[in-house]
């Protein structure tokens, strides 16, 4: 039977839209390959070049900060101790602003670039501060007191520091958090590209820290502090061409709104419905996958039963008049998902405050450990002496000595008999650095009281030398290897922990350990300072400085035994796995390797 010729040319054009179709989506799986092909390793020295240079110029300052308050500013000691520490808070707690700002407005790039160029105007004003006469109180005369910084010379710096915290808190969460996206979804294995990732981004920051508490900090104390701000001034100069650079490169992603505001919405909606009464069946409760698809692409977070109280967040009510083609009023009802993510911040909570006073303790590095340094003997030649900042050398050496070793001998040692593939969980890595970091600060003590016994004779004999810088060693090591277990264990714990829209948060958070670390030593400092003589203003013979070594000890053991009490009653993060199934398979709850 012949075809008319009206049905011939339906037939031809069916043909033609078929053929256009296949061409069609031919162009859009090129298109998608050429999308895959951002991010990934090629993307790390841009990143990289941002981190070591914010990095360079924070710690090539914070290090040595006290020398320059006290002997430039003319500062007393604890007046030093107290700014120095201050700044390092309010450094630390500026990473959730920028965390909030990339993650719900700008992205990780563009509050990288601004940070960036926030940092640089801050670096600016300081290495002009240090370098101008006129910035900074005249030199001490001989016979004379020492003439400390007048309001105008404090207030340059204090809001040069605020900048730089400023600067700082926009790039050190999110350079993690962006650095982490660039290997996520190019790969099947990007998690295990994420991991890689994160030893490299350690090891920048170690090599970062080691010449700026080398070569940064001997041109400091003796080329001079416009050199030695200038220097990492360049740096961060040179860091923001690079890192912009490399935009057509970088693997970006769009914001998927604030973090902050899903908790509030689900605190609020568990709250109005406070007398609502709870479900018998939590399959009652709120689910829709289409509401949760941006912030879920690693599987739906398993429904738990602790904190139950906020599920009352997703109980459907008569008033929330649920249509299926609309999205609900989220300060009303909340899904599972969203619930779930708030339980998991407050389970994380506990740990992470454990991390407070093991920053405040390592803080003392910065400030009184380095004043031990200044009364030693840190002659290491007749014509060089090694700079006290210059100590910290130590810390750094044996962090990096102790994560190579961890990964290399220590892993593939213990995995052997736990069966995990990193040796052991972070927990018990966290406990390890807690445990370490009580010597740490122990022999501390009793090393200062081997210095003052021996300042003591000093003052009787005219031709005893001074007691050697290097009696300080093992406690800067002690600092360093329990930062490798428990800093580090610290940051993978808030990573795999926190759901996974939230981990530029989590980034966040373990700054703000850091920092609430810092504001706990400059709290503790004032209050030992207002009631007892333990921390004298100038001279630290005058003092008990190991007693409060000491004091800080005694803090460790009880924060120790807190930390055991609330990882020994931690629940890790389950996932839901959705199967191909269809959207209504209800998948498997699956915890992590490293929880528990």
């Amino acid at each position: 039977m012949e075809r008319s010729s009206t049905e011939v040319v339906e037939m031809e054009n069916k043909e033609v839209i078929k053929e256009g179709k296949s061409e069609m989506e031919k162009m859009d799986e090129l298109s998608d390959h050429f999308k895959r092909k951002k991010g990934g390793i090629i993307t790390m020295p841009f990143i990289f070049a941002t981190e070591f240079c914010e990095k360079l110029a924070v710690d090539g300052f914070s290090n040595n900060m006290a020398n320059y308050l006290t002997q430039h500013l003319h500062m007393p000691i604890t007046k030093a101790a107290n700014t120095v520490t201050t700044f390092s808070g309010t450094a630390g707690l500026m990473p959730l602003l920028g965390a909030f700002i990339a993650d719900s407005y700008a992205g990780p790039f563009w509050t990288i670039t601004v940070a960036s160029i926030t940092c640089q105007i801050a670096l600016v004003c300081l290495t002009l501060s240090a370098s101008l006469p006129q910035l900074r109180p005249p030199p001490c005369a001989a016979n004379h007191a020492c003439q400390e910084a007048n309001s105008r010379e404090i207030a340059i710096l204090y809001f040069s520091l605020l900048m730089v915290a400023i600067g700082s808190g926009g790039i050190r969460p999110c350079v993690a958090a962006f650095g982490v996206n660039q290997f996520v979804g190019v790969e099947p294995k990007h998690k295990t590209k994420a991991w890689v990732f994160f030893n490299w981004y350690y090891f920048v920051m170690g090599a970062s820290m080691l010449l700026s508490s080398t070569v940064l900090v001997y041109i400091q104390d003796n080329v001079g502090w416009g050199w030695g701000l200038g220097i990492p001034t360049a740096a961060m100069l040179f860091s923001i061409p690079i890192f912009v650079f490399g935009y057509p490169l970088y693997r970006i992603l769009d914001p998927a709104g604030s973090p902050f505001t899903r908790l509030l919405q689900v605190t609020v909606a568990a709250f109005r419905k406070r007398n609502v009464p709870f479900v018998s069946d939590p399959e009652m409760l709120y689910q829709k996958k289409e509401i949760d698809a941006s912030i879920s692409s690693d599987g739906m977070l398993h429904h738990t039963r602790q904190f139950q109280f906020l599920d009352k967040a997703a109980i459907v009510t008569v008033k929330d008049d649920i249509k299926a083609t609309q999205k609900p009023n989220l300060w009303r009802l909340n899904t599972v998902h969203r619930v779930e993510e708030l339980k998991s911040i407050m389970r994380m909570l506990p740990i992470w405050a454990a991390g407070i006073i093991f920053f405040a303790a390592s803080a003392q590095q910065r400030t009184f450990s380095l004043q031990q340094a200044n009364a030693m003997d840190r002659q290491l030649t007749k014509s060089f002496q090694i700079p006290s900042a210059s100590m910290f050398l130590f810390t750094v050496i044996s962090m990096l000595t102790t994560i190579a070793f961890y990964d290399r001998v220590f892993v593939p040692f213990a995995s052997k008999f736990t069966g995990l593939s990193q040796g052991i969980t972070f927990l018990h890595r966290m406990g390890m650095g807690f445990f370490i970091s009580i010597f740490a600060t122990l022999v501390a003590g009793f090393i200062e009281v081997k210095r003052k016994k021996h300042a003591a004779n000093l003052a009787k004999s005219t031709t005893l030398p001074l007691i050697s810088v290097f009696w300080l060693v093992p406690q800067y090591s002690l600092h360093g290897i329990s930062e490798a277990f428990m800093a580090i264990g610290h940051l993978h714990f808030l990573y795999d922990q926190a759901p996974e829209s939230m981990r530029s948060t989590a980034m966040a958070l373990f700054w703000t350990a850091n920092s609430a670390g810092d504001y706990a030593s400059t709290l503790l400092v004032s209050l030992v300072t207002k009631f007892s003589h333990w921390l004298p203003g100038k001279n630290l013979n005058n003092g008990k400085l190991e007693y409060f070594y000491w004091l800080i000890t005694c803090l460790q053991v009880l924060n120790f035994v807190y930390y055991f009490l609330c990882a020994k009653f931690f629940t890790s993060k389950s996932l839901q796995i959705q199967t191909n199934e269809g959207d209504d398979s209800k998948g498997k709850g699956l915890e992590l390797e490293n929880g528990v």
